[in-house]
């Protein structure tokens, strides 16, 4: 057995050194192309097609054991620790650190970049327009609570992209100092986070005074600084602020899942499993909705998904955001739009970008 296990060891050591040799040429080879940006002008070191291409090519030839979100995630800090031998990119993202919000950004981009924490969606959106961020991460909606309203408000006056999503499930943990449920007598988290949690909190801890506050951080924080509390956070935010999960887990819904939006200035080319998001105002007129969908029937394009928002530029004037497969450039979405924007008083595409990887 001794001997089995050591033929075993060395076969992972040497393949480690392959490992490295193998890594290290791929991070010379990014320099290689940063240096060839660089003769031609090109200052666009981040590709968001061109890693949605590569990790669906990983995704493709994965055998396993590893899983397919395993693999992926490996190869995204492969390309992440070699994009910032090119440029190391400021991420702002909705703060304080230890939200899911830094969770997604990380995700999206792996850890070799610079994470900003904001404490509003608005700022983030002002970072990234200043250019004091290369890009920026909201959130936008959750599979159990629904849209963000605030992020989609400001789209209306923004000229940033959609440049990706990223879809991150959401698992909520009881934070604490104590060591039983009994001692806890005031609960902290997001509004959000408080909702998705309502029947595990009305079974564990009815009666408990809950306190909505401005993130999942922030209320991991407050729990940090006081004996008898408690929070509704993730992982990051319980190691940040170095508390236990006493229960993990709690979310009422299993598959609760939020989806992030990364918002740019640049625009994204296709990939070919491409969505793209369009702001539409219409006038207020029977059949309305009707006229902005029926061009997008004609062109069989799915939609993924249909918003309303106040327009704030009159009563009961509404816009209407829509999500929908394909990318801007493509035929059936170009023809689409263009009959749109004969029916619509205002068409706004808010950006073409590859679909979320796993």
């Amino acid at each position: 057995m001794a001997d089995k296990l050591e033929q075993l060891r060395h076969k992972i050591d040497t393949l480690d050194e392959q490992l490295q040799v193998l890594l290290n040429d791929r991070a010379k080879l990014a320099q290689q192309v940063a240096a060839a940006k660089s003769d031609s002008n090109d200052t666009n070191f981040y590709r968001a097609e061109r890693e949605a291409l590569v990790l669906e090519k990983v995704k493709k030839r994965n055998t396993g054991p590893l899983s397919d979100e395993e693999i992926a995630r490996l190869f995204r800090e492969v390309m992440s620790a070699c994009l910032a031998l090119e440029q190391v990119m400021n991420i702002a993202f909705l703060g304080p650190a230890g939200t899911f919000t830094q969770s997604a950004a990380l995700k999206h981009f792996g850890h070799s970049v610079k994470t900003l924490p904001l404490a509003s969606i608005r700022d983030v959106f002002r970072e990234v327009e200043s250019g004091n961020a290369s890009y920026g991460v909201v959130p936008i909606e959750n599979s159990t609570e629904g849209v963000v309203s605030h992020t989609l408000d400001q789209f209306m006056n923004s000229n940033l992209h959609i440049c990706g999503e990223v879809e991150l499930r959401i698992h909520h943990h009881l934070l604490t100092n104590v060591s039983d449920l009994s001692e806890i007598n005031c609960v902290f988290s997001h509004q959000q986070s408080l909702a998705q949690c309502r029947e595990w909190l009305d079974t564990n801890l009815p009666g408990i005074e809950q306190k909505s506050v401005s993130s999942n951080a922030e209320a991991a924080r407050l729990a940090s600084n006081e004996s008898t509390s408690a929070a509704i956070a993730g992982d990051m935010a319980a190691e940040i602020y170095n508390l236990k999960a006493l229960v993990n887990n709690i979310e009422d819904e299993p598959d609760n899942t939020t989806r992030f939006l990364i918002i740019g200035k640049r625009q994204t080319p296709a990939c070919g499993k491409d969505k793209t998001s369009i702001l539409i105002s219409t006038q207020n007129k029977p059949g309305a909705l009707y006229s902005i969908l029926g061009p997008l029937v004609k062109n069989k394009i799915s939609m993924t998904r249909i918003e309303s928002r106040p327009s704030r530029r009159g009563m009961w004037d509404y816009v209407f955001f829509i999500d929908c497969d394909g990318h801007k450039d493509d035929k059936n979405v170009m023809a689409a739009i263009a009959e749109l924007e004969q029916e619509a008083s205002f068409v706004k595409v808010l950006g073409s970008y590859p679909r979320a990887v796993l």
